[in-house]
């Protein structure tokens, strides 16, 4: 799983005043948010209400799942030129449309996990998959 460079940071960071691992902080900020759908955006709250419907096949395939590569990688472009030079009005449009599919990504991809752990599986190696 990979996150953007500034939002790994910061969840390092928590991670070493913890004394936990960056996965451990990841699964608990994500656990925050699922555990109150209410408070999710609709479409977020959409996104993973029936996960808990889904096979253990289905939600094998939804905690693998990611950005597709090319988007991974202009949204890193994206902020890299924030923080050089500043966005435009389009890019920043077309930062906040990734942003939020990356979201609703990891979002899915986390409660995902949560749920196979739920059900006694083994999701530790989720982590050190490559993203598809």
């Amino acid at each position: 799983m990979s996150l953007p460079g500034p939002l790994y940071e910061r969840l390092a960071q928590r991670a070493i005043r913890t004394h936990r691992t960056v996965e451990a902080e990841l699964v608990e900020a994500v656990a925050s948010v699922v555990e109150e759908p209410d408070e999710l955006p609709a479409d977020l709250a959409e996104a993973v209400d029936a996960l808990h419907l889904l096979g253990d096949e289905e939600l094998w395939r939804a905690a693998r799942h990611g950005i597709a590569p090319e988007k991974a990688s202009t949204i890193e472009e994206l902020h890299l030129k924030r923080q050089r030079e500043g966005l435009s009005v389009s890019e920043i449009e077309a930062l906040a449309t990734l942003m939020k599919e990356h979201t609703r990504i990891m979002l899915v991809r986390s409660r995902a996990a949560a749920l196979l752990k739920q059900r006694g599986h083994d999701v530790s190696g989720l982590c050190d998959e490559d993203e598809p």
